[in-house]
């Protein structure tokens, strides 16, 4: 069987703005962060290469050539960073191949690899890690000593510098960054969705006031709704008015016909009480009549199709009755009718309703077909709450122009043959009624007419 697939239940306005909103804001924010992040990490570096290249200048600031020709490292502060062991500021002084000339007092207990010693006129810079986990940067120059004027040496003067303070700052300000940003973020967002509450305010209204209309609190929606809403509003009043006039009419035309029908129906059975060969059957299609009449008032007292509330309907008994019945009314003709008819189906609808929708059909079918009339019902395969039937005939079948002529009242694609043009129409209404779907098409298996009619449907459980 064909089915419609179920569309998923849309997201609300306010949550769809929100979102819109809020994702631009987040990558606005995170862009900014990430921008700022880099400015401060650059200048940070910078600021810590400008201390090392300082501390450089004042380590050759601090260099003389001692009397017996060799070199002497004068540190101006004795207390200064070079002169504490393990206070993350490390100096060395070498040769061209990598004799130590001085150390700085700071490396005792502290293994640097310093690099490679460079040719004069070159600065090098290098990042380590020492064995303990410490970041260093290295900056090393190299430099053509002279002792005297005749006795000149190249040296490579090298000063190297933590970096876990600068690490420690930068997450610092990182941390910091995040937070006002995250605080910023949910201060915006929560602005935004106030902002967008109010704003949509008139819409959840609309909301409301439908939700009490349908639980009958009132009977039209109110007013003062802004300009955007105004017109739909009292587009919707004036529907719904038109809709109650007309389910009145309909009502009153059905309540009057009905009750019209059942004295003379009393009086039928009253002189039938006298016996005979045919007063069973006559009483059983009396009874019959008297449903149908029941089944009408009770319609036109509900004023439409009632799913709310009600256990859904066998198909398959159903099905069955009305194919004996169909057999016997057109028994001259030899009619076959085939059933396919799953035993799990059920119509969640009134049982009157059903009957008189499957008679209908069938009855059309059996009018216009040669000799055979299939009739197939199912549960959609993917959505539990949806019944299909199909009715097909190995007829002459249904011109595409006519068949949306055809389901109008009083309306027979061939005018010579009997009947008024109630049946189609009613299954029209009917179909219409419960919101289900109607479409006419060809018949792939048997040539004819198809009807394929989709209706609300429950899934009957095992053995019901």
């Amino acid at each position: 069987m064909e089915h419609v697939p179920s569309s998923p239940r849309a997201p609300s306005v306010s949550r769809k703005l929100l979102w819109s909103v809020s994702m631009p804001l987040v990558l606005f924010f995170g862009l900014t962060m990430l921008v700022l992040d880099i400015m401060y990490r650059d200048l940070t570096l910078q600021s810590q290469r400008e201390v090392l290249n300082q501390q450089l200048v004042a380590l050759v600031s601090a260099a003389d050539s001692g009397r017996d020709g060799t070199l002497q490292i004068r540190l101006q502060d004795p207390d200064s960073a070079f002169s504490t062991p393990g206070s993350g500021h490390y100096a060395v002084v070498r040769t061209a191949r990598g004799d130590i000339k001085w150390r700085s007092p700071s490396l005792t207990g502290v293994k640097v690899n310093f690099g490679t010693p460079i040719a004069a006129g070159a600065t090098a810079t290098l990042q380590q890690q020492l064995a303990s986990g410490e970041r260093l940067t290295v900056l090393s120059r190299g430099l053509q000593w002279e002792y005297s004027r005749r006795r000149s040496e190249d040296l490579v003067f090298s000063v190297a510098a933590s970096m876990e303070p600068y690490y420690q700052q930068l997450w610092s300000f990182r941390r910091t960054l995040s937070g006002w940003f995250a605080l910023m973020t949910v201060l915006m967002l929560a602005t935004l969705g106030w902002l967008m509450r109010r704003a949509l305010e008139p819409v959840r209204r609309l909301e409301r006031e439908i939700g009490e209309m349908e639980r009958g609190e009132r009977e039209q929606l109110g007013e003062r709704y802004p300009r955007e809403l105004t017109g739909v509003a009292g587009n919707l009043n004036a529907l719904l008015s038109a809709e109650r006039q007309r389910i009145a009419r309909y009502r009153d035309t059905l309540g009057n016909l009905a009750h019209g029908l059942k004295t003379p129906l009393a009086l039928m059975r009253a002189a039938l009480t006298q016996g005979g060969d045919v007063r069973g059957s006559v009483d059983r299609e009396i009874d019959r009549i008297a449903q149908i009449v029941d089944h009408q008032l009770q319609r036109a007292a509900a004023g439409g199709a009632v799913t709310i509330g009600l256990a859904p309907v066998a198909v398959a008994p159903l099905a069955a009755d009305l194919k004996a019945a169909m057999q016997k009314v057109h028994a001259a003709k030899g009619v076959a009718v085939e059933l396919r008819v799953a035993t799990e189906a059920g119509f969640l609808g009134d049982r009157g309703d059903l009957i008189e929708l499957l008679g209908n059909l069938l009855d059309n079918a059996c009018k216009w077909c040669r000799h055979r009339v299939l009739l197939q019902v199912a549960m959609d395969a993917q959505s539990p709450r949806r019944l299909w039937i199909r009715v097909e005939d190995d007829g002459a079948g249904i011109a595409a122009a006519d068949r949306e002529r055809i389901l109008a009242r009083g309306v027979r694609v061939d005018e010579r043959a009997p009947g008024h043009g109630l049946g189609l129409a009613m299954v029209s209404e009917t179909v219409a009624i419960y919101g289900g779907s109607l479409q006419i098409e060809d018949s792939v298996q048997l040539g004819g007419a198809c009807f394929r009619i989709g209706l609300p449907g429950r899934r009957l459980a095992a053995g019901a």
